[in-house]
This record gives C-alpha cells, sequence and structure tokens, in this order.
C-alpha cells in the first residue's frame, strides 16, 4: 500500500511532469522552426547568387546579342538569317485527326443506317 509520503511525491512529481511537459513542447516546435527556417534561408541565398549570376551575364554584350540572336532571332542589316523547318515526323502525319478515313458522305450513311435500326438494349 502506498503511504502518505509516496502518495505526495508522486503527486508532486506528476505536477513536475505536467508543467515541465508545455514549456518542453515549445521548445521542440521552435527548434523545429528554426531548421526550416534555415533551409529557407539557404535556398532563398542559392537563389539571389543565381540572380547575382543572371544580373551579370545580363551586363555583358556578348550575352545579351548571343541572346538577342538565338531567342529572337536578332541580325544585323547586313545579315541574311535562314530559318530551317523541320519535316513533320510520320508518327505525327498518321495520327493526324484532320485527314478523315472514310468519305464524309459515307459517315454520314452509317449514321442514318444506325439511326433507323432498332436499338436492342431500349426498352419497348
Amino acid at each position: 500500500m502506498l503511504t502518505s509520503r509516496a502518495a505526495i511525491l508522486a503527486l508532486v512529481v506528476c505536477v513536475i511532469a505536467l508543467s515541465l511537459a508545455y514549456p518542453l513542447r515549445e521548445y521542440v516546435m521552435q527548434q523545429s522552426q528554426i531548421a526550416q527556417l534555415k533551409e529557407d534561408r539557404a535556398r532563398m541565398e542559392e537563389n539571389v547568387a543565381h540572380l547575382q549570376e543572371r544580373e551579370e551575364a545580363l551586363g555583358d554584350e556578348a550575352f545579351v546579342e548571343r541572346e538577342a540572336r538565338a531567342r529572337l532571332h536578332y541580325q544585323y542589316p547586313e545579315e541574311t538569317a535562314y530559318i530551317v523547318i523541320r519535316p513533320e515526323s510520320e508518327a505525327e502525319a498518321e495520327a493526324d485527326p484532320a485527314e478523315p478515313t472514310e468519305p464524309w458522305f459515307t459517315e454520314l450513311w452509317r449514321t442514318v443506317e444506325e439511326a433507323d435500326s432498332p436499338d436492342p438494349d431500349a426498352g419497348p
């Protein structure tokens, strides 16, 4: 049996445990939040470094000229630009839905015949 001293000791231990539970939970939550913020900061620092590199590249006249030629198809007035158009692949040509396999009137006549025939699933 528990003596009164043991019961009081157990009660004191429970009170101390309960009083420490909330601050401990807050501490753990704050530590996880700090870790998340450190990851966010590292990711943002990488993004800033990438943007600074991009800014330096855009300050270079040779890079800007190269990008204008490649992406915008700019050229100097004395130059002649040629754009090569690649032919369609055979798979794309076969899968073209614009080309019907049968003439339109054959498809029309087939739908008329289907509408004329009684539907076996329909009720009386």
